[in-house]
């Protein structure tokens, strides 16, 4: 059985912060921010939001507004790592509010790698023995909760946002053909949030140093993309018996427009091809690369035999790519 994405959705929240606002933040001006990232806005959510709260309005839009005509769900992997609250899982909130009681739910952590890595495990419950019916995929982030607003070299990054995607059987040909996975843990010193887990306490010491924000060294951060998304790449599609050429489109985690840019560059990639929602959304965690996609397919639909490679890198360090023939 082969089992492949059957329906899409994303939210991303109605509030816009723009350049100019950043600036005001963060003291870089709205010039220095659109040259060095390529990011004019990002959509932040209102107070009282929930990151759940962003999860359940992307998987309400890949279900529809038709409950009876909703596919089967028998499992939901949710994406994040800004839940709601160091527990219950986020995903267990989700289920409530989508009123799919009973049914296995869990979070997965791979920071912005996430939805690729819940991706494949949603492909293989689908996919295992006694199968045949769905699984929910969902990536939600709300990094606006935990950006320090004077660091112009993140807070002009990250956005909030949510994405879906409903996984069932298609038939031979189409779907998912090859993930490929990895996680560095010797380099899981590049990105984070210092306080708040059994490591360090979130104390007040710790709050007034600032360990409860996210931080991330950014040229380090860089040279790993650079370093290791054109391997995943290469590897993936060689286990898909295809190359480059084959591809229509190509969803990439949406973490910087320039440095997108500039990995497209490297691996060839007629831009055309490579759809970017960063310079409108920022980068969204592991949200971006489903809100890309379903944006894609907003503007363009894809069609049944369409070849698509989706990739991204998150902190851990992690990363994947995968590749799909659209039914």
């Amino acid at each position: 059985m082969s089992v492949g994405i059957i329906r899409i959705g994303a939210h991303v929240p109605p509030q816009i912060v723009d350049n100019a606002t950043v600036a005001r933040w963060s003291g870089a001006s709205p010039d220095w921010t659109d040259q060095r990232t390529g990011i004019r806005e990002r959509r932040y959510a209102a107070d009282g939001v929930t990151t759940s709260d962003l999860a359940t309005a992307a998987a309400l839009d890949a279900l529809g507004a038709d409950r009876e005509a909703w596919p089967d769900i028998d499992w939901i992997a949710l994406a994040t790592s800004t839940g709601d609250k160091p527990q219950p899982a986020t995903a267990a909130l989700t289920q409530d509010k989508l009123g799919l009681h009973g049914i296995p739910a869990f979070d997965v952590n791979a920071v912005c790698s996430g939805f690729l890595f819940a991706l494949d495990i949603g492909r293989a419950l689908v996919d295992r023995p006694g199968g045949e019916s769905g699984a929910l995929v969902v990536a939600a982030d709300m990094y606006s909760r935990i950006m320090n607003r004077s660091d112009r070299k993140t807070v002009a990054l990250f956005g909030d946002g949510a994405g879906a995607a409903v996984l069932g059987p298609v038939p031979e040909g189409y779907g998912i053909h090859a993930v490929k996975l990895v996680t560095d843990g010797d380099r899981s010193d590049l990105v984070g949030v210092a306080a708040g887990g059994t490591a360090k306490a979130l104390d007040p010491q710790a709050w007034e140093a600032g360990e409860h924000l996210f931080s991330m060294d950014g040229r380090a951060v860089r040279d790993y993309v650079l370093a290791t998304l054109p391997k995943l790449v290469t590897e993936v599609l060689q286990e898909s018996s295809l190359d480059l050429g084959d591809i229509d489109r190509v969803i990439f985690h949406q973490a910087n427009t320039r440095l997108l840019e500039q990995c497209v560059r490297d691996l060839g990639i007629d831009p055309a091809r490579a759809p970017m929602t960063a310079p409108r959304y920022g980068n969204t965690g592991a949200a971006s690369i489903p809100i890309t996609l379903h944006d894609a397919h907003v503007r363009s639909p894809l069609r049944r035999g369409e070849r698509v490679l989706l990739a991204g890198v998150g902190g851990g360090m992690t990363a994947g790519a995968a590749v799909m023939t659209w039914y």
